[in-house]
């Protein structure tokens, strides 16, 4: 028999590394091409003119210009360049 009582496991101690997801550049932003805009899951914000997204669903610059957040058709919210 043993003398103390033997520790049990707990169900606690994980957690998933934080993505750092959101926005990087804010509207009116000069950028020039290849500035990650937004970091997202999921299509929250779709890419408009002078924006592309890659595999994860992140938004990139592809054209230099000013950064321009608006709304589009069904109400989403879009992510165009402005050029200079």
């Amino acid at each position: 028999m043993a003398t103390s009582k033997s520790g049990g496991s707990t169900g606690n101690g994980r957690d998933s590394q934080s993505k750092r997801l959101g926005v990087k550049i804010f509207d009116g932003h000069v950028v020039n091409g290849g500035e990650i805009i937004v970091r997202q899951r999921g299509t929250r914000i779709h890419p408009g003119r002078g924006v592309r997204r890659a595999g994860d669903d992140t938004l990139f610059v592809v054209a230099p210009g000013v950064i321009k957040f608006h709304y589009g058709t069904k109400g989403r919210k879009y992510v165009s360049i402005i050029a200079p």
